[in-house]
């Protein structure tokens, strides 16, 4: 009966020279692929010009990474990163955090859409769809560089991560995190796909979409190890503070969704 399973996947692929083509790298890129031309049904279906789509897609990129290496620099090693500035540029050395996406990537289409004049609730509805599938990439690029994995357990799906001089098994919080993501992906696309009546209410899929994430990422955080030393003896770790005002968020918008007229 298997008892554990040991991890020690290489993260990088091949490299040609100085170049180096790693696992993250190209699961990062392929949500954003994935996303392209998911937003493009999405854009074809309201008949929108799909030259907006290559804009938006340029915004969504460059608020996505902003985010994801503010948020860990801000939110994990601020006196670090404010005594080495330019450290904050170095983005190839690792060190992204989903809850500075979730902030860079609403504030950067909030801009968006008042340049291009589009309806901001409209566009969260249906970025948050590809965002969950972005999740899903992430975390399995986790995966493939033994990190962000959870604390010690005897269930036989433990992973002993090997290149992280880990002797016990750990829980794969990784893999727990993007099932939860794909399916969460998959709930939102039926109700976009099915043209449920929830569709017909501005903010639902965008509130729905902050509660199940967040929530979720609240639970797992038990079971996973801290990140960083700060976090040690605090009875809710960082990701935990900062799911709770985006849950809080997410339950807003599905009560202002539910009272708003529909459109």
């Amino acid at each position: 009966m298997l008892s554990s399973i040991v991890w020690n996947v290489d993260p990088e692929i091949f490299s040609i020279g100085p170049i180096h083509v790693r696992y993250y790298g190209v699961l990062f890129a392929l949500s954003f692929v994935c996303s392209y031309f998911i937003f493009v049904r999405f854009f074809k279906r309201d008949k929108l010009p799909l030259p907006l789509l290559d804009t938006l897609t340029m915004w969504a990129v460059v608020s996505t990474i902003v985010g994801l290496r503010l948020g860990h620099c801000l939110f994990y090693d601020p006196g670090y990163y404010f005594s080495h500035p330019l450290e904050i540029l170095k983005i190839w050395e690792g060190g992204l955090a989903s809850h500075g996406a979730a902030i860079g990537v609403p504030l950067g289409l909030y801009f968006f859409c008042r340049k291009y004049k589009m309806n901001y609730l409209w566009l969260l509805d249906r970025i948050v769809i590809v965002v969950a599938l972005t999740g899903f990439f992430i975390r399995m690029g986790n995966l493939m560089n033994s990190e962000i994995y959870g604390i010690q357990t005897s269930l036989p799906w433990g992973f002993i991560f090997e290149r992280r001089h880990e002797v016990v098994p750990k829980h794969p919080t990784q893999i727990y995190e993007a099932l939860a993501y794909l399916l969460i992906f998959c709930i939102l696309l039926y109700a976009y796909a099915k043209k449920t009546k929830l569709l017909n209410r501005k903010g639902f899929l965008f509130g729905a979409f902050l509660v199940l994430v967040f929530t979720f990422r609240f639970c797992v955080e038990f079971i996973k190890e801290r990140q960083v030393d700060f976090e040690k003896g605090m009875p809710l770790d960082m990701g935990q503070l900062l799911s709770i005002p985006f849950v809080l968020l997410g339950v807003f918008m599905l009560i202002y969704s539910w009272k708003k007229k529909k459109f």
